[in-house]
Parts: structure tokens; sequence; C-alpha cells
């Protein structure tokens, strides 16, 4: 039997132990009941005792860590899924002859892309959540959890990033890659804000219209690129414009070659394509100013207005799922007790988000009108002029949402705007690095991950709820910021 612990601790290399070992090297003469001989003991980590409370709670915290992450990339992306396919049979009146022209897929083979889909994204964020508790448990497991707290999360967010691959190894996702990025540094820069050394440098960031200006300048680019070089843009996100957008794709070449200066390839088409709707257009080949070709015989007022309610109708099914699903997973427990109230938010801010997008499209349309009456001519700096303060229509949304929607579009301007200096030739391809996308999005949860487990007041509370729910915070590392603030975050 081991001498009782005197409580005096020595250093032998790097391995710190008590007075009541006999031997540095020997595990079977440990202590128990001491906290230093227990804190190196490898056989804790490599003989589990799964009738032990604590390592059975580690071993369920990692199943439910991956289950509720599989549950939420499932939801949201199946979510997503049914309210198109829904949209797409609403439509299919008139899909049969446009799916036969562009190419696109019937409806049995779209069920079946959603369904692979959502099981990979499922996987991917199941996977994510697993190996993040894994390793976060395994490093508390034989190196303490109080002296590896300042880097344990660090490490095993970086371990998990690459779980981005289960999403398909051909599957680029520079897009999700860029916006987490974004979040990692938006934690980061509240970090510094809070911070003595740094906090002068982040200043600026506090800025209370930052997110508009962020907004405004993301619009020039991203609006400038659905109208000039759709082909910058990732392939979801140029469908998502081309549906919001509201204008025929030979409307949008047409606006192209009169801002790029060169001729007219197809006035007939667009012709064509408003007698289609019943509007019958002649188009002046010497034109200057493209607005009878974006809205036909319509005045420039009575085109916006018009456009409006139609984007509103278009907006609604995008919101639904985005304000619904989260409501279902976050207040899941206060949703029995105040379902109007609860149901009734959400649907308030599905209608002002869907006011925001319908707003934002409109005003797209608005702002360049005005700018080519004015200067009496179309042209590539009066296109991305024109879609600047398009941005402004984010002051719609609260508050709380528009840092993340300027962040989300901030990411895919950026994306957008590199492929187009590469294709211009100003910037050289790299084909050396291929998924780099996944090498950035490790790097992005290292940090974010960090930021959850050691500066938890960064985050807004619906967030962190949502990574207490999915991660759990261990009762027995009441040594670490996590524990200590967990009652906290719950009063928010």
């Amino acid at each position: 039997m081991s001498p009782p612990c005197d409580g005096e601790n020595n250093s032998i290399g790097s391995i710190t132990h008590c007075t009541c070992t006999t031997d540095a090297n020997d595990t079977r003469s440990v202590n128990k009941k001491c906290p230093y001989c227990q804190k190196f003991d490898p056989s804790r980590f490599l003989n589990l005792n799964l009738s032990s409370t604590k390592d059975s709670d580690k071993l369920w915290r990692i199943i439910n860590a991956s289950a509720k992450g599989f549950a939420i990339g499932a939801g949201l992306k199946g979510g997503l899924a049914v309210f198109s396919i829904l949209a797409r049979l609403k439509s299919r009146r008139n899909f049969s002859s446009v799916r036969k022209r562009v190419g696109m897929l019937s409806n049995g083979e779209a069920v079946v892309v959603a369904c692979k889909e959502t099981l990979r994204y499922g996987l991917f964020l199941g996977s994510f959540a697993g190996t993040f508790v894994s390793v976060d448990e395994c490093i508390a497991a034989l190196g303490g959890h109080k002296s590896t707290a300042n880097w344990r999360a660090l490490l095993a967010g970086l371990i998990a990033g690459p779980s981005m691959l289960l999403t398909g190894t051909k599957t680029q996702h520079t897009s999700l890659a860029i916006y987490i990025l974004m979040r990692a540094a938006v934690l980061a820069s509240r970090c510094g804000i809070k911070s003595e050394r740094f906090g002068r440098v982040c200043k600026p960031l506090t800025w209370a219209h930052g997110d508009i200006f962020l907004m405004c300048l993301s619009s020039s680019q991203i609006l400038s690129a659905y109208i000039l070089n759709q082909e910058s843009l990732p392939p979801s996100y140029k469908s998502f414009l081309n549906k919001h957008g509201g204008k025929d794709p030979i409307i949008l070449q047409g606006i192209k070659e009169i801002a790029c200066g060169i001729p007219f390839s197809n006035l007939e088409g667009i012709e064509k394509h408003y007698k289609s709707v019943g509007v019958n257009v002649k188009l002046d080949p010497e034109m200057k100013v493209p607005c009878s070709m974006i809205h036909g015989n319509q005045g420039c007022t009575a085109h916006i207005v018009s456009f409006l309610f139609q984007a509103y109708q278009r907006a609604l099914p995008v919101y639904l799922p985005i304000y619904l699903i989260p409501a279902l997973i976050v207040h899941r427990q206060d949703l029995s007790k105040r379902p109007y109230t609860i149901l009734g938010k959400g649907l308030l801010g599905t209608a002002r988000s869907s006011l925001f997008l319908s707003a934002y499209c409109s005003s797209a349309w608005m702002w360049t009108c005005v700018l080519f009456r004015i200067f009496k001519q179309c042209s590539i700096p009066l296109v991305a002029m024109g879609t600047f303060p398009t941005g402004l229509a984010l002051a719609i949304e609260k508050k709380s949402r528009r840092i993340e929607i300027s962040l989300y579009c901030f990411a895919r301007a950026i994306e957008s705007f590199f492929t187009c200096m590469a294709d211009v030739g100003l910037l050289p391809e790299s084909n050396k690095l291929k998924r780099a996308d996944v090498i950035v999005f490790s790097l992005s949860t290292a940090i974010i991950m960090h930021c959850y487990a050691r500066e938890r007041e960064v985050f807004r509370s619906k967030y962190l709820n949502v990574l207490d729910w999915v991660f759990g915070v261990p009762l027995s590392t009441g040594d670490t910021p996590r524990a200590s603030v967990v009652e906290t975050s719950k009063q928010f």
C-alpha cells in the first residue's frame, strides 16, 4: 500500500509526481486518492472501466455529440432540400420544357441527389462533433483537464476539421471555408477588443454600422458578378441569384454586352422572351441605357414596385426553414410551454427577412436604373457603383442577424473577386494545393472551438446554447472556463 500523500510534488524531467510513489515508472504504486498520481496514470485512459460513472459519461458525451451533430447537419440540409423540391413541384407546368433546354435534373433525380446530400452533411457534422469530443476527452484523460485547458480545444478543432471531406472528396467547399474563416475572424477580433494588448488595434471593428458597410462592399462584387461574370460565383449561389434576381439569363447577357461595349448577340431572343409573357417590346440596337431591356414597356418606378411584390413571394419559402428548423432545435424545451410566442417570433422573423431579400433585389435594379439614366450610359464601373448601395437594405434586418448575413455575403464576394482576378490573369492559379478549403476550414474551426472553450463571452447566447447542446459541458471540468460559466450562459 502506498504511503499517504504529503501534498508535496517533485519534478523528474517533464513528469510531475508526488512523494507517495516509490517509483516514477511504477504505475502499480500510485495512490488512487492523490491528484498527482491520477493525473498521469495511463491506466485511466487505456483501461476504461465502463461501469465507472465518469468513463460512461465520457462515452455517452461522444455518442450524444455525434448523434446531435448528425441531426443538425441532416436536418438543415434536408429541410432546405424539401423546400427546394416543393418549389420544383409547384412550377412543374413549365418545368419539363425548361429542364430539356438547360439540362436540369428530373424530379426523381433531384430527390435522390437531395437524399445523398442530406446524408453526407449529416455524417460531416456528426463526425466533426464526435471527433472533437473524442480528442478533447482523450487529451484531458492523458494530460489532465487543467494543464491542457489552454490548448486542448484548439487541437481538437484542428483535428476535427477534415471531417468536411465526408461531403465528397471531389467537392470543393471554398465558400463554406471562407465563411467559417470570417466567423473565426469575428470571434478573434472580439477577443482582441477586450484584450488590453490589442484593444486599441481592434477598436475600429466596434463601428456600429460596419456590418452594413461590409454588406454594401460585398453587394458591389456579388451583383456585378451576377450580371457580368456568373462563372465566378459558386453554382448554388449562382442559382439562388438567378431565381431571386428575377431576370431571364438572356436579359442578363444583353446587359453584359452593353456594359462591356460589345455588339448585341441576341436582341431578337430578348424580344421573344417578353412576347412569351405578353409584352411586345422593340429594342433599339443603338441603345445606351438598357432600361427597356430590363423592364420592357414598364417605367422604372412601376417596375420596382411590381418587382418588390414578386420578389417577396419568392423570398418567403427561403426563410421559412431558416427560422422554423432552428426554433425546433434551440427552443425545443420551451416550445410546448409557449408555442404561440416562439412560432410567432419565427413567423415575424420570416416576414422581416423576406422583406429584406425582396428589397435588396429590387433596390439593385432601382439603383442601376438611376445611375444609367443620370449618366446616360451603361458601363462596368456604373454597374459596380449601382450595386454598392444595394447593401443598405440590410438595415431592415434586426441587428443580431446583420453581421451573419454580411459575413455570409462577404465570403462569397471574396471568392468571386479572386476568381475574377485569376480569369483576367492578375492572379496565378494554384494547382498544387487542391484542398485548400479543408485546410482553411480546419484552422478556422480550431480558432472557433478554442474560443468556445476559453472565451465563451465572445459568442452570442443562441450560438453558445447550440454548441453546449451538441458538444456538452462535462461536469468533471470544474477547473475550466466552460464549466465555470455554464450557468451564466443559460441566463442570456
